[in-house]
């Protein structure tokens, strides 16, 4: 099997994490491959922000976890609740994609680019909406400002990063889904 679809079929969403910080190396070289993403016009309306701060994660799990506790409708706070209450499943590191406002389509390539390059070298992850919480708490601006939003970006989405406690089967795909028009 080709080795890119080897790697799609293989990913899984990583949700327990082992206390290691991969290398900037592989860092780095993830952060490279989403930057090679294609965008509309070539705009490349995001930005790609590694981050390894533990206390600024902390942070932002705390609001977002804040966030999700206030919602009405509580299935997802009790979901990550019994999942062991971490927003972002004790991830070392996790990349953050603000994005201009208009870039959504271009922000999920760029995401599941980085996913994929992320397996393709052993690294576990899980793709992570959630980390958006933080961005539309009480202290948005606070995190906007400590990871260094261009001015009038927004989040887009996050991708948390590391060594998972085991591994996890992927999801089963549903073939029942693609349809052939002749």
């Amino acid at each position: 099997m080709n080795e890119t679809l080897k790697t799609i079929q293989e990913r899984f969403s990583c949700r327990a994490y082992k206390d290691e910080m991969p290398s900037d190396e592989l860092l780095i070289q993830i952060a490279q491959a989403a930057v090679a993403s294609p965008s509309a016009m070539n705009r490349q309306d995001w930005r790609v922000i590694v981050v390894k701060n533990r206390v600024l994660i902390s942070d932002m799990e705390a609001e977002g976890m804040k966030a999700l506790g206030a919602m009405e409708d509580h299935s997802a706070y009790d979901r990550i609740m019994s999942r062991g209450g971490k927003l972002y499943y004790n991830a070392p590191c996790m990349m953050i994609f603000p994005m201009a406002s208009n870039a959504s389509m271009d922000c999920g390539i760029l995401t599941q680019t980085a996913s994929l390059a992320a397996a393709s070298l052993g690294l576990d992850n899980v793709i992570c909406g959630l980390a958006g919480l933080c961005f539309s708490a009480g202290r948005a601006e606070e995190f906007k400002a400590r990871l260094g939003f261009p001015e009038g970006f927004v989040f887009g989405c996050a991708l948390l990063l590391g060594y998972g406690c085991g591994k996890n089967p992927p999801h089963t795909p549903d073939t029942a889904k693609i349809s052939v028009i002749e």
